[in-house]
């Protein structure tokens, strides 16, 4: 998702944004449904019997993305975009599937996609007591170590070590006000089936990106396997490649990566004035320096290709939300929210808005340093990525479960080592780049007088230490990663890797900034947030949902346009309508299989559509669900109004963008043919 500019104006503002959710907003989680809530808005609302297909059809992806399953085989519908890593990772200078799509011939020619794996939820149950109870009185780095030593056991205890199919993960809602525990059943061999050429995933490209009408066939199917085969799946989704009607309901369920809409007024100033602006800043000179790079060559191109489109979805995300918090009416009505709950909550929790306005002082103070030389150390650069995980997890593992930083538990280490182990390709150039401006950002914005700094960088530049580093690692190679993930601490100790040693050298730093964050923010803030937690279900009741965490929720709405400007802006798009658009220059200008297939295609078929449901980043991928059960499409972006969607959800504006069911079965049946998706797609 991408934005050219964030077009919300005052007079077109009615938020639902006080601490009770209205109209379509809420991002619920599947056990917490508000079905009085939906029935009164959609005229139906499901039951547990529905609910309970959904949950067991709905797929996590590893990466950020969601998806589900729509055979009985395994077969997994998502977005383009998420498999595009896969793509590229199995592509090269001879095959390019990111390029020229995928379509396997039969299920023996089905790939693996390096590092993926795919989780359905099979339970979930509230733990609050017990984590609540280990807190106790505890703040500051006490309060999180009890937390986190209790949410170890509680994982460890319902998952057994050996089984390699569950993985137990205890997730924290309303900042500290609820936790529970989600089981899952995972699928770790997760292969490619079939994936449209890039260009028409994403017709359009940036210009086009978080716009409506849209022309994106953003749409691609994986499957799982296990032991060799592929898994059996009998509780899928019907796949239905009909049009979508105007007005019917939709429901998305999937998982919501991140939203921060139960932020105080201190917490948004925070964003506003120092974390948005130093995102947007970094991600404006990445993008530069990585398109100069890609135009020295075609493999350069070819390579950084998928990096270059991340790039410019954060940066476009982050400039969205930017541009939110500094909208008068957006931030005047959440200020009114927050006003409405602290008189209604009075005097009965305290003041948790002064306590964490008084972390907020202490972040500002520590926010530098920890993002660049703990939070986002490395910038994205997979070799270094690869180096620190490594020695955490040889350091972390010495330890009792229950002393083990978050990420490197019990439960937490098999996906891990998949990643570490996974083969992948690396690309050197890009890794050096990535390097060398994590390094000098470092030192521009921490300063070049921190003794940390003075430590990363020695008596070398940014250039050089980086260009050492790369050059010098074995880490590229897969086999490399596994002897040292198995060797533990003591490979780590006697490796003479120059990446392994630079991490090594640097993790106490790295440590140290963690404590201190936890001692004076995440401590406090978790604290306060508890007791805010406790205000709004006193204010609000049943009619809370928690922030975005990754976790399966489900979202309601219904197929619905808006009207901009005085224009009404239309719910659905057609082929003949990207026909149109095409111009034959980038980014409109036709995928090569949809030039060649122009006679055959119905010009009617439904391409694109928008609805009302409440989503975010993390909803890729997202089956769009009618009331039948049935897949309609996919949900793939939001409109450029859903930017400011992060704090705060307005039903007039903000739109779920979708690819239709209709569209990709057109395609599967005369763009990119493939008649065995085709049969086991209609297979009920």
């Amino acid at each position: 998702m991408t934005a050219a500019r964030y077009l919300a104006s005052a007079a077109a503002l009615s938020f639902a944004l006080t601490g009770v959710a209205r109209a379509d907003e809420g991002m619920w989680t599947v056990d917490a449904v508000p079905t009085a809530r939906v029935q009164k808005s959609l005229g139906w609302a499901p039951d547990k019997a529905w609910l309970d297909r959904v949950q067991a059809a709905a797929v996590r992806l590893t990466g950020g993305c969601s998806a589900s399953f729509v055979s009985a085989e395994g077969l997994i519908l998502t977005n383009h975009h998420c498999i595009a890593t896969c793509a590229q990772d199995l592509s090269s200078d001879k095959t390019d599937y990111l390029a020229d799509g995928f379509v396997a011939a039969d299920r023996s020619k089905e790939q693996k996609c390096p590092g993926q794996q795919a989780e359905v939820v099979m339970s979930i149950t509230d733990v609050s007591p017990r984590v609540t109870a280990a807190i106790g009185t505890s703040t500051g780095a006490a309060l999180t170590k009890a937390r986190d030593a209790a949410i170890a056991a509680i994982e460890s205890e319902n998952c057994t070590r050996g089984d390699a199919t569950i993985r137990c993960q205890v997730v924290t809602f309303f900042g500290g006000g609820q936790y529970k525990l989600y089981k899952y059943r995972k699928y770790s061999d997760v292969r490619l089936v079939w994936a449209p050429e890039a260009a028409a995933a994403a017709f359009g490209g940036d210009p086009d990106n978080f716009n409506f009408p849209r022309y994106a066939l953003d749409a691609s199917f994986l499957r799982a396997y296990e032991n060799g085969s592929p898994v059996a799946t009998p509780q899928h989704l019907t796949w239905n490649p009909r049009a979508p009607q105007a007005g019917e309901a939709t429901f998305v369920v999937g998982n919501p990566g991140r939203t921060q809409r139960l932020l105080t007024e201190d917490q948004r100033a925070f964003q506003r004035e120092v974390a948005l602006p130093m995102r947007v800043a970094l991600l404006s000179e990445y993008r530069g320096r990585l398109i100069s790079m890609r135009e020295e060559n075609a493999t350069q191109a070819r390579e950084g290709l998928e990096t270059l489109n991340g790039i410019e979805n954060s940066y476009k995300v982050y400039w969205g939300q930017q541009k939110a918090l500094n909208d008068d009416a957006f931030t005047t009505k959440l200020a009114t929210n927050e006003r409405d709950l602290r008189a209604k909550a009075g005097k009965s929790v305290g003041d948790p808005w002064a306590e964490i306005a008084a972390a907020d002082v202490k972040l500002r103070d520590l926010y530098y340093p920890y993002y660049f030389l703990e939070s986002g150390a490395g910038f994205g650069s997979t070799l270094y990525g690869y180096a620190r995980a490594l020695v955490r997890a040889a350091a972390e593992r010495e330890r009792p479960n229950s002393d083990r930083l978050p990420g490197f538990t019990d439960s937490a280490l098999p996906l891990l080592e998949k990643q570490i182990t996974d083969g992948a390709p690396v690309y050197p150039w890009l890794e050096q780049m990535s390097l060398e401006f994590w390094l000098s950002k470092t030192r521009e914005f921490v300063g070049v007088d921190d003794p940390q700094v003075k430590a990363l960088l020695g008596r070398e530049s940014p250039e050089n230490l980086a260009a050492r580093l790369v050059k010098g690692t074995r880490l590229a190679d897969p086999a490399v990663r596994e002897r040292l993930f198995k060797g533990g601490m003591a490979a780590i100790r006697a490796s003479d890797d120059p990446l392994i040693r630079f991490a090594l050298a640097n993790d106490a730093a790295g440590r140290a900034l963690q404590a201190r964050y936890d001692a004076e923010v995440a401590g406090p803030v978790t604290v306060a947030q508890a007791k805010l937690a406790k205000a709004r279900f006193a204010a609000y009741g049943a009619a809370n949902y928690p922030d975005a965490t990754f976790s399966l929720r489900i979202s309601y709405g219904k197929v619905q346009g808006w009207t901009e400007r005085g224009r009404p802006t239309p719910f659905m798009t057609d082929y003949g309508g990207m026909y149109e658009r095409a111009t034959g220059q980038e980014p409109f200008k036709l995928a090569e299989g949809f030039a060649r297939a122009r006679d055959r295609v119905t010009m009617a078929t439904a391409y694109d559509f928008v609805t009302t449901n409440d989503i975010i980043g993390g909803n890729s991928g997202s089956p769009v669900i009618a009331k039948d059960g049935s897949v309609i499409g996919a949900a793939f972006d939001g409109n450029i109004h859903s930017l400011g969607g992060n704090f705060g959800y307005d039903p007039l504006l903000n739109r779920t963008v979708v690819v239709s069911a209709a569209a990709v079965q057109e395609a599967l049946e005369k763009v990119y043919p493939a008649p065995g998706l085709v049969r086991e797609l209609a297979t009920r």
